[in-house]
């Protein structure tokens, strides 16, 4: 039987935004842009950090090179993101992200606006959900405008 954890993660965001941009949408116009968003990132942040916390459990993520091997096996290899690897030691995993899927994905739905909400505002908890005696930053992404995201893990 096939799961929901089977399909490419791009596909698993095609998903849920096809059901959530649209009750976003009518919330939005009913109660507000704002609080709604606020509520969202909110509720997409704590389902991130359990599923992080999921991942921890399943694949074990206690040093950065086996944070790597998680990334370059999943999203990474389904060419989801089109990375430059700036450092990769036993200290660093730092790439940047020259072409985002996701950024696309969202643009044909005619729902950037919402991109960061649903998929970029996910990274910070699921990170901490998954490793959380490493550190990660990220100062941009493509979804905001910037020319590439700075992903950055470090021990």
């Amino acid at each position: 039987m096939t799961t929901a954890q089977d399909l490419p993660l791009l596909e698993r965001r095609r998903i849920e935004a096809g059901v959530l941009v649209p009750i976003i949408r009518a919330m939005q116009a009913e109660f507000g842009e704002e609080r709604v968003n606020e509520v969202v990132a909110r509720t997409i942040r704590e389902i991130a950090r359990a599923q992080g916390e999921e991942a921890r459990k399943r694949a074990n993520i206690d040093s950065i090179n086996a944070l790597a091997r998680r990334f370059r096996e999943t999203v990474l290899a389904e060419g989801s993101l089109i990375v430059d690897v700036v450092e990769a030691s036993d200290r660093r995993f730092d790439f940047d992200v020259t072409r985002c899927k996701f950024v696309e994905m969202y643009e044909e739905m005619g729902a950037r606006d919402l991109g960061y909400l649903l998929s970029c505002n996910r990274d910070f908890a699921m990170f901490e959900g998954m490793a959380p005696d490493l550190h990660f930053d990220r100062t941009q992404t493509r979804m905001e405008g910037a020319p590439h995201c700075d992903f950055r893990y470090s021990t």
